[in-house]
Parts: structure tokens; sequence; C-alpha cells
């Protein structure tokens, strides 16, 4: 039986909801006055595999990703932001990472080996994330309405399904994040390259 993404969707965010972590950090996000970001990746998706698994939600969960598109491409102003977030998440149990995704080709040639082309907005961003299921982004907006973005669907995601996105992820990248998942995670269903 196949579920719509709009049921997907919407049981995306009860599980988040049942997260205190991930429920505090959705509601102090809203503080640092981003026109657009996103809550994403690994934090959502594994939080998603440990209620499915029966795991705390917190297992495994490294750091919480926050991502926005700025085209103040000025590494002053990305780092005012990720400071007012180091006061704003300061009682947190986990570690918050802000990064502005318009300026990631200025630096990920230094970190990864690849070339990459400026992105155009935040969704092209998520678009070029490791795996199906973890291109995805999720924010509570000022007016308390949840936005869900996932350009693959969710369905990877909820069948604990992992499949590379080959869009900019190497083979030795997939491959050492498949490595620590399955360690982590062995329910998990990992497709390789």
């Amino acid at each position: 039986m196949s579920i719509d993404s709009l049921q997907y969707e919407k049981k995306l965010i009860e599980i988040i909801k049942l997260s205190p972590t991930l429920v505090e950090v959705f509601e102090l996000s809203r503080k640092l006055n981003l026109e657009q970001h996103y809550i994403g990746a690994g934090c959502i998706a594994q939080t998603v595999w440990n209620y499915l698994i029966g795991n705390p939600f917190g297992y495994g969960i490294e750091d919480i990703d926050i991502v926005y598109f700025d085209t103040d491409l000025t590494y002053e102003k990305e780092e005012r932001i990720i400071k007012s977030g180091k006061e704003v998440f300061c009682k947190l149990p986990i570690k918050v990472d802000i990064k502005n995704q318009a300026r990631v080709h200025l630096w990920y040639k230094d970190k990864f080996g690849i070339d990459l082309k400026p992105y155009s907005s935040l969704e092209e961003a998520i678009d070029s994330w490791p795996t199906t299921s973890t291109s995805l982004g999720v924010r509570l907006d000022q007016n308390g309405e949840w936005k869900v973005y996932s350009p693959y669907g969710l369905e990877d995601l909820f069948q604990l399904k992992i499949m590379a996105n080959k869009k900019l992820i190497t083979q030795d990248i997939y491959k050492n994040k498949y490595e620590k998942w399955k360690r982590k995670w062995p329910e998990l269903d990992i497709i390789p390259w």
C-alpha cells in the first residue's frame, strides 16, 4: 500500500513534534530571523529512523543542521549569524551547525575536492545533498506553519532505504556515510553505490 506525499509529510511533522530537542530547535530557530531557512539532512532523517526502529530520539545524531540562503557572501555576515545561533542554542545538548548555502561554492573544493557552481536557491542546495532520504529540509515559519522540502519524496526515508543522490556526492564520501550509518542503524536498507 502506497502512502501519498501529504500523508508522509504529516507523519514526518508528527515525529518531529515527539522529539523535545527538535521541537526546541524549531522554536528557537525562528529567533534567528532568517528569511528562508530549513533544518535538515541527517538530524531529521535520523530522528525518523530512530522513531521507526525504536531507538531514543537523539540516538546517533551528532549535530543539527540549519541552512539558509543569503546573497551577502561575506564571511563576516555568515559569522554574525553563526554567533547569534550559538547564543540562541547555547542550552541545547547537541551542536547546531548553521551554514549559508549561497557560500558553499567558496569552500567546497578545499574540503571535498570538487568544484561547485554557486547555488541559485536554498532548494537547489538541498537537491544536491548526499542521499535521497537526507535531501530534506523542514521549517516552522513565523506564523506557525510547517514547510517540508523533499525533492526526492519521503518514501525512502520511511522505508529506511538509503540511496546515493549522485548529483554531487562521490563514491568514497557515500561509502564513508554508508559504513557509519550501517554501524549505528543496522536496520537500514543501504543501497551500495
